[in-house]
């Protein structure tokens, strides 16, 4: 029976419009090379270009990295990258007491925003009952 899909090519690859800043990159778990494209936007654009045809290992990768379970790894992605600043994402995920948090301090001044890009895949691998690979 194949794995269920944590990923999905299609998110990759709208993430992949804002690539420029590595947006996709943090999706698909992979928070250096995304901090590394936000600061250079996508490696001066010629990464972001080649990064186009990466899109199905780096799903694949993730979809073998990250558990699949309750929490859907796709919604919470875009409930970050759009409200992640109120804690909207964190909600979603049970977390309430930071979500509540988030949203009275701006996603504690944008420092734990950034820190959920870094971490976002994990948190929900673990809730989902997964232990980090």
């Amino acid at each position: 029976m194949p794995k269920p899909q944590t990923h999905t090519p299609i998110m990759g690859y709208l993430l992949w419009i804002f690539g420029f800043i590595g947006a996709h990159r943090f999706y698909y778990g992979k928070p250096i090379s995304g901090t590394i494209y936000f600061f250079t936007l996508g490696l001066f654009l010629i990464g972001w270009l080649v990064d186009l045809f990466l899109i199905p290992s780096m799903n694949r990768d993730a979809d073998i990295r990250f558990h699949d379970g309750e929490i859907d790894y796709n919604l919470a992605w875009v409930l970050l990258t759009f409200l992640g600043l109120f804690g909207i994402h964190r909600l979603y995920m049970g977390k309430w007491i930071s979500g509540v948090i988030y949203l009275l301090t701006g996603g504690i001044f944008g420092l734990g925003y950034i820190y959920d890009f870094w971490t976002l895949n994990n948190q929900i691998s673990l809730l989902n009952g997964g232990v980090r690979s």
